[in-house]
C-alpha cells in the first residue's frame, strides 16, 4: 500500500484507475504507442480487456494486443537471454537459401572446396562460394563452434560481391555466444543498413545493447522488432516489458536519491487533513514556551494552507520544548502526519506513537498511527489501533469513518459500509462519511441504493463540490455521459473560488467527453487548463500526457510525461511515469526510422483492437 491509498476522501473511481495502469499493464506500452502512431486505438484500454479481464478504464475502441509467440524467456547471464542452439526455439540463427537455390543445398556444397584466389571468380561464382562458406558456418554453428563458425562467415562476407544481411547476422550471433558484445552490435548495424526491417537483427542487437547497459537503445531495437513483428513475438513483447522495468526502476531510484523529501500538492495534503473532523488543540497556559507559541503560529499556518510553512514551524517548536505533555502530543500529531505525507512512514510511526503515550486519549493520534501501520504493511497493528481508538472514546466519528476506508482499500466492501454508517450516525454533517458510504455500496453492486444515497447528499450539502464529483464519476462509470458533465460542470461552478484550486472535476469532464464523443481536442484543452490552474497536479499532467499520446502528438507527450515524473511523489507514480515517457520516447525514435511501417500500422491497430 503507498500513500496514495491512505485513508481519506473517497478515492475518484476513473482518477485512480488511470493513475495505476501502467503499472499493470508495462507488457503492453509498445502496443500503446502503435495505438497512438497509428491514431486507431483507445486511450487506456490497450489490451486491457484481452490481458486483464478485469479492467474497465474509459476509452472507445478496444485494445492493441500482444501476439501469441512461443518464445520462452532463456537468460544468459544476468541480462538480455542470448539464445543458444540448445533453446527450445532454436538459435538466433537464420538459414537462408539463395533465391536461385531456395530448398536446395548450395553448389558444391557436398564436395566443398574453397579457391585460394578470390579475383579469378566471376561474380556469380563468388556469390556461389560465399553461400558454400555460410552453410559451413551453419555447421559449426550448430556444433557450438562459435569461432570458427564466425571466420567462415567473415569468408563468406569477403567472397560475396555484395554481401547478404544474413552472413554479418549469423556472425553476429557467433559473437553473442563469445560474449563479444560490440562486434555483435557492428554485425548487426551492417545487417540493419542492408535491410532496414531485418527483425532477428535488431533482437540481436537489443540483446547486446543491454548487456552493456545501453537500455535506451536496447529498448528502441526491442520496440522495432516487436512493431515490424505485427506483435505476433511474445518474447519481444517480454523484452519490452523487461527493459522499460529495468530503466524506470533505475531513473526512480536515482531520482528520489538525489531528491530532498517535499510535501505533495495542497489538494491531497487539504483532503486528507479533511477527513477528520476539526477539533480544538489542548489551551496554551498563562506563560507558555517559546515551543508553545511556534505551534500555535504553525497551527495559523496550517489553516491558511501555508503547508510548508506550518512543517518547518512544528519542527521549530518540538526542538523548543512545550509547557505540558497534551500540547507535545498536539505538535507531534502534526508532525507525524506531514512525515506520513512525504513517505516517511517510519518517521511517521515514531511520532504518532510518542504522541499517544504523552496523551493515551488522543484519538485521531491512534486513527493516524493505524493509516501508518497499513503503510508498513501491520494490519494487525492497524486494526488494534483502532480498537484502541475506540475503547478511548466509543463516539468517535473518525475511527469508525477511516476503518472504513482501510476496508474499502481491502475491497471488503460489507465491512466498510457498516463503518461509514456509524461514522454518519455519529456525524450527520460530516460529508465523506456519506460520499464513501454511497461509493461502496456501488462497488458492492447495490447501484440504486448507492444513487439514491448520493441524491440525498447532493440535498444535504448543496453547496459541497465533492458530491457532484463522485457522483458524476459513478454516472460516467455507467455510461451516462451527459448527466455525468451537468454534475461536472456543477463541481466546478462550485469551486470557481476554492483555495487551493480544485482541478479534478475539469479533468473528469474532459475524460467523458473523449468517452463520449471521442472529442480528443476539447478533452485536451480542458485538461491544459487544469494543468494551467494547478502546475502540481499529477493526475492533470499524466491525463494531459496520454490525450497527447493518443493523438499522436509525441513530442507533447514526452515533455507532459517528463513533467509527471517531475510531481510525482511516490516511487510507483515515479516509475509509472518513467515507463510512459521511455516508451514514448522509443515510439518517436521507431517513427523516425520506419516512417512507411509507422503509417500501415492504422489497419492492423483497428483490426486488433476489434
Amino acid at each position: 500500500m503507498s500513500t496514495s491509498n491512505i485513508p481519506g476522501p473517497p478515492p475518484p473511481p476513473l482518477t485512480e484507475r488511470i493513475a495505476d495502469w501502467a503499472a499493470r499493464h508495462k507488457a503492453l506500452i509498445a502496443a500503446v504507442s502503435a495505438g497512438a502512431i497509428a491514431g486507431g486505438a483507445a486511450l487506456y484500454l490497450y489490451s486491457a480487456s484481452r490481458d486483464h479481464p478485469n479492467a474497465s478504464l474509459p476509452g472507445p475502441g478496444g485494445a492493441v494486443g500482444k501476439g501469441k509467440g512461443k518464445g520462452k524467456n532463456k537468460k544468459k547471464g544476468k541480462k538480455g537471454g542470448a539464445k543458444r542452439v540448445g533453446d527450445d526455439d532454436g538459435p538466433l540463427l537464420e538459414e537462408r537459401k539463395p533465391k536461385e537455390q531456395a530448398g536446395k543445398p548450395a553448389p558444391g556444397e557436398a564436395d566443398f572446396q574453397p579457391p585460394k584466389d578470390l579475383s579469378a571468380l566471376t561474380a556469380a561464382e563468388r556469390d556461389t562460394l560465399a553461400q558454400q562458406y555460410k552453410s559451413q558456418g551453419n555447421k559449426a554453428y550448430a556444433a557450438k563452434k562459435w569461432a570458427e563458425a564466425a571466420e567462415l562467415y567473415t569468408k563468406a562476407i569477403e567472397a560475396s560481391v555484395k554481401p547478404e544481411a544474413v552472413f554479418w547476422s549469423n556472425r553476429a550471433a557467433c559473437y553473442n555466444n563469445l560474449n563479444d558484445y560490440p562486434a555483435v552490435i557492428r554485425d548487426c548495424d551492417e545487417a540493419l543498413a542492408l535491410e532496414p526491417e531485418y527483425v532477428k537483427a535488431l533482437n540481436r542487437r537489443a540483446q547486446a545493447k543491454e548487456h552493456l547497459d545501453d537500455e535506451f537503445g536496447a529498448l528502441c531495437d526491442f520496440t522495432a522488432a516487436t512493431i515490424l513483428d505485427k506483435f505476433q513475438n511474445d518474447q519481444a513483447s517480454k523484452s519490452v516489458e523487461r527493459v522499460l522495468k529495468t530503466i524506470s526502476e533505475k531513473k526512480a531510484r536515482e531520482i528520489l536519491a538525489a531528491r530532498e523529501p517535499r510535501l505533495p500538492q495542497s489538494n491531497f495534503i487539504q483532503a486528507y487533513l479533511n477527513a477528520f473532523r476539526p477539533h480544538t488543540p489542548p489551551a496554551l497556559p498563562g506563560s507558555p514556551t517559546q515551543g508553545d507559541q511556534t505551534l500555535l503560529l504553525a497551527l495559523s499556518a496550517l489553516d491558511a494552507a501555508d503547508y510548508a510553512h506550518a512543517l518547518s514551524l512544528t519542527h521549530e517548536a518540538i526542538a523548543q520544548g512545550f509547557s505540558s505533555p497534551e500540547i507535545e502530543a498536539e505538535a507531534l500529531n502534526l508532525r507525524g502526519t506531514f512525515y506520513f505525507l512525504i513517505n516517511d512512514a517510519q518517521a511517521a510511526i515514531k511520532d504518532l506513537e510518542r504522541s499517544v503515550e504523552l496523551k493515551p486519549d488522543f484519538v485521531q493520534s491512534w486513527v493516524k498511527a493505524a493509516s501508518v501501520y497499513m503503510e508498513l504493511g501491520n494490519p494487525q497493528a492497524a486494526f488494534s489501533a483502532f480498537e484502541t481508538a475506540i475503547e478511548k472514546n466509543p463516539a468517535d466519528p473518525d475511527t469508525y469513518y477511516h476503518r472504513g476506508q482501510v476496508f474499502f482499500i481491502l475491497s471488503d466492501f460489507a465491512r466498510a459500509i457498516e463503518n461509514y454508517e456509524r461514522s454518519a450516525e455519529l456525524d450527520p454533517t460530516f460529508i465523506f462519511s456519506h460520499i464513501q458510504l454511497a461509493v461502496a455500496q456501488y462497488k458492492s453492486g447495490n447501484i440504486a441504493k448507492s444513487m439514491v444515497g448520493f441524491r440525498t447528499a447532493l440535498r444535504t450539502f448543496p453547496d459541497r463540490s465533492e458530491v457532484s464529483t463522485y457522483y458524476g464519476e459513478l454516472l460516467m462509470d455507467q455510461g451516462r455521459f451527459e448527466d455525468a458533465i451537468e454534475k461536472f460542470d456543477r463541481a466546478i461552478e462550485l469551486d470557481a473560488n476554492r483555495k487551493p484550486p480544485n482541478v479534478l472535476p475539469m479533468i473528469n469532464k474532459a475524460l467523458a467527453i473523449f468517452q463520449w464523443k471521442q472529442d480528443l481536442p476539447l478533452a485536451e484543452e480542458l485538461v491544459r487548463k487544469a494543468v494551467s490552474v494547478d502546475p502540481e497536479n499529477d493526475v492533470a499532467v499524466g491525463t494531459l500526457a496520454q490525450l497527447c499520446l493518443q493523438q499522436g502528438k509525441i513530442d507533447d507527450a514526452i515533455d507532459a510525461f517528463a513533467r509527471s515524473a517531475e510531481v510525482s511523489r511516490t516511487e510507483p507514480e515515479l516509475v509509472n511515469a518513467i515507463t510512459y515517457q521511455h516508451a514514448t520516447m522509443a515510439q518517436r525514435e521507431f517513427i523516425s526510422k520506419y516512417p512507411q511501417a509507422a503509417q500501415a500500422l492504422g489497419p492492423l491497430a483497428r483490426q486488433m483492437s476489434a
